[in-house]
């Protein structure tokens, strides 16, 4: 399944931190570095994808 949201964290890096964490710091963070830059966006996304376990619902 990570690699779903890797995917979707390419296209858009603020759905795939949004998958992972929900709406916290970590997706407003996300939001304000792809605004900054789209790179940026994109390597924040990958890695809290790959550091944050998924929260169990």
């Amino acid at each position: 399944m990570d690699i779903i949201r890797i995917l979707v964290a390419i296209l858009l890096p603020p759905l795939g931190v949004f998958l992972q964490v929900g709406l916290g710091l970590q997706f407003w963070l996300n939001i304000l570095l792809t605004l900054l830059g789209y790179i940026p966006g994109i390597i924040h996304a990958v890695w809290v994808i790959l550091r944050e376990p998924r929260p169990a619902v």
